[in-house]
């Protein structure tokens, strides 16, 4: 979804296009972030 919004904004300039893709990298990065932090309180827990 992330390559189609952002190819779809870089032909036609559709800031609803542009929206989408950064929702879509803000919720990859979350996920990147909370996978991240999960060992680490799986540690703690010991």
């Amino acid at each position: 979804m992330r390559d189609f919004s952002w190819k779809y904004f870089a032909m036609t300039g559709d800031v609803d296009a542009y929206l989408l893709y950064k929702e879509a990298c803000g919720t990859c990065e979350e996920e990147a972030a909370a996978a991240e932090e999960l060992p680490l309180e799986e540690e703690q827990a010991e």
